[in-house]
């Protein structure tokens, strides 16, 4: 099969820094600041940092490569790579779709939790203060309020799309190599605060980095599985996207391991700061996902605003580095294979993504799924997690390891091309075992399993 190069005009990263930034972004949301520290905080620190990191090296980053290279070899979006890579009406595009949907649907509702986190920034310049009730009442206040919902929601897809109509180049990593630094600082800052400045920080470090194995359970293990594919942006197309805009010269692995590195870090850095606080201020530490929007702005009323406002523009920073790759995948599509200019296909798509968010900001908008009545965004979020996006990843390791293996030779990987046959058995093998793993547990049907 040939390549079928894109024309140059499509666009490619300007250079090596601004790919890993962008890609490293992409993999940095709300998951490391948001959802690591809290599954963390569940399944018992140390052990299951431990287990994560195993997993991220295990499944992460091959798949990673895998995405990386089917982009870059064929310069295309997610459809259209896997018909270059296969034949036109190659059912193997069918992943490629899962990819385009997974981008549009998440993108809908994690622009509305992305816009609570811009509307915490006020809040946090106005000040916490109060009863821990009234505090904590706050977040419920927003949530449950259709017109704030969806101004901030607003907000954040007007900043997502204006930065994804400047293209790849001039508009991508342009502002990734403006977020990305702003984001490392003000996480370092924190970290420090942490550390320095509370009776935490020691505490915080014991938690994260003295495993002791008899706290987790299997259940850990396995949303430590899913969370090391999960927060690196897999099985949605991204990497594959972001790998299109890749040069042929770039070394494919050195980038794949800095941008896997980089997240990891983030995210224990977000632990470190997080957990310090926590335990200094006697915080329960499996506080679920209600951590960042209840039990932290309680923390902030002690700290003041010089902690909070950082906090909450980390925590948005975070979630926009995101969502101009998940826009980018859609948009990426109807550029390449429908030959719309870029500003229409971002308008248009965005502007799609916009009004199918809306239904996840009307929190009083319910829907009958699995037996009870359900917000939009649970739905949504549901669906994403534990269907298209295991299922996606799935699909891209069996494409990768038994499809297009004869693309990629091992000189890539070593003269000897023992890292290249590594990576093909654990393809193969390894990561579907364990995304089939995590997609039943998802549907809680692992047979050994309690629900």
């Amino acid at each position: 099969m040939s390549d079928n190069n894109q024309p140059t005009s499509r666009g490619n990263w300007g250079t090596r820094l601004g790919f890993v930034l962008a890609a490293t972004g992409s993999a940095i949301g709300l998951g490391n600041i948001w959802k690591f520290p809290y599954i963390t905080g569940e399944y018992g620190g140390g052990a299951f940092v431990i287990v994560y990191l195993f997993c991220v090296l295990l499944v992460g980053l091959p798949l990673m490569i895998g995405e990386l290279m089917i982009g870059r070899r064929t310069q295309k979006n997610p459809v259209g790579a896997f018909k270059a890579l296969h034949h036109e009406k190659s059912p193997w595009q069918i992943t490629g779709w899962l990819g385009i949907a997974s981008g549009f649907l998440i993108l809908s509702f994690y622009s509305v939790v992305a816009g609570w986190a811009i509307a915490y920034i006020f809040k946090a310049m106005a000040g916490f203060s109060g009863t821990t009730e009234a505090i904590q009442s706050q977040f419920g206040a927003l949530v449950t309020s259709p017109s704030a919902s969806i101004m901030w929601h607003t907000i954040f897809m007007g900043l997502t799309i204006a930065i994804v109509i400047g293209g790849v180049k001039n508009g991508i990593e342009r502002w990734s190599k403006i977020l990305m630094p702003m984001l490392f600082a003000l996480l370092l800052g924190l970290m420090i605060y942490g550390l320095a400045f509370t009776n935490g920080g020691m505490q915080a470090l014991s938690f994260l980095f003295s495993p002791d194995f008899s706290k987790l359970s299997a259940e850990g293990v396995l949303s430590a599985l899913g969370h090391a594919f999960f927060t690196l942006s897999l099985g949605m197309g991204a990497m594959l996207t972001y790998g299109s805009y890749m040069k042929r010269e770039t070394n494919l692995m050195k980038d794949a391991i800095t941008v896997s590195f980089l997240d990891t870090l983030i995210a224990l850095m977000a632990g470190v700061a997080i957990f310090s606080m926590v335990f200094h201020y006697g915080l329960e530490i499996a506080s679920g996902p209600g951590l960042i929007f209840k039990t932290l702005p309680v923390l902030f009323a002690q700290t003041g605003r010089w902690i909070s406002v950082p906090f909450f523009v980390l925590l948005s920073f975070a979630a926009l580095t995101s969502s101009i790759s998940l826009l980018e995948v859609v948009v990426s599509y109807f550029v390449d294979e429908r030959k719309w200019s870029r500003i229409k296909a971002t308008l248009l798509l965005g502007g799609m993504i916009y009004l199918t968010g809306i239904l996840s900001a009307m929190a009083s908008w319910k829907v009958m799924f699995r037996g009870s009545d359900q917000a939009w965004l649970d739905v949504f979020d549901f669906i994403t997690t534990n269907y298209m996006l295991p299922i996606g990843g799935l699909m891209t390791c069996l494409f990768v390891a038994w499809v297009m293996v004869d693309k990629e030779r091992a000189e890539e990987f070593g003269s000897k091309g023992l890292l290249y046959k590594g990576l093909l058995f654990i393809l193969r093998f390894v990561a579907p075992i364990i995304l089939i793993a995590v997609f039943l547990h998802g549907l809680q049907l692992l047979p050994f399993m309690e629900y």
